[in-house]
């Protein structure tokens, strides 16, 4: 539930539309619902903002199955992160509604319409091989209820291929860049737009990437200013902290 519905389900009861037992009903299931194995907080919407997502890897298919089966009697949007094809056949099996995207390793399932931002988020990224990262970041940002702009393949290998886009990267409000290797391209556009930049290392690289260490601690070291950083290949967290400026 969000603030809103609680205020709706208030109202409703003091005007006499639904009685007490109906009212405990619908919030028997805060603060969480316990499920055994997990635990749905089923209160992160009210003091955060945003549902709680559901992080796949780790988690066998009858697990996350059985979390969104109890998730969609909330009749909520739905999202799952670095989920298999397994799990998305099974989820399938349940709600046809399902969505997998297969780079982004996400399945989303959408019961209600999101209200799009008139602002967007930009994500770039470096090269063609960090598009998993872009991918769940892009799927992320938009179940959140966000304008995305995508701008692919322009690394600094061949940075004319960023300006070439500089009027759309600028126009955003806030801006995720997404790069392995060496990690420059965040720096690169740090210094070229007055905006927020979230930068994702990548582990993508040969062996002194170190796995994304390199990427990770060039973007940590950068020297242009209003450059932040999240976790290697957390596409999820940029997208998720993004969203929240974007909704300033």
């Amino acid at each position: 539930m969000n603030k809103q519905e609680i205020k709706k389900l208030l109202r409703q009861f003091k005007s006499g539309e639904i009685d007490i037992d109906e009212a405990v009903k619908v919030l028997e299931d805060l603060p969480f619902k316990d499920l055994g194995f997990a635990k749905i907080d089923n209160h992160r919407e009210i003091r955060g903002g945003y549902p709680e997502v559901i992080y796949c890897e780790g988690k066998t298919v009858e697990q996350v199955r059985d979390i969104v089966k109890f998730m969609l009697t909330k009749n909520k949007n739905i999202l799952a992160t670095r989920a298999s094809e397994e799990m998305y056949r099974a989820i399938k099996e349940i709600c046809e509604d399902a969505q997998y995207n297969k780079l982004g390793r996400t399945i989303t399932i959408r019961k209600t319409p999101e209200e799009y931002t008139d602002s967007y988020i930009a994500i770039i990224a470096a090269g063609t091989s960090d598009l998993p990262v872009v991918e769940e970041a892009y799927e992320t940002a938009k179940i959140l209820g966000n304008r995305v702009e995508k701008i692919i393949d322009v690394g600094v290998a061949g940075i004319h291929r960023l300006f070439a886009k500089l009027d759309i990267i600028r126009g955003a409000k806030v801006i995720i860049v997404v790069a392995g290797m060496e990690g420059a391209l965040a720096s690169v556009v740090g210094g070229l737009v007055n905006k927020p930049v979230i930068a994702v290392p990548t582990s993508v690289g040969y062996g002194a990437n170190f796995g994304g260490l390199s990427s990770l601690l060039s973007m940590l070291n950068s020297c242009a200013s209003g450059v932040s950083v999240v976790n290697i290949d957390n596409g999820f967290g940029a997208a998720y902290n993004a969203s929240i400026i974007n909704k300033l």
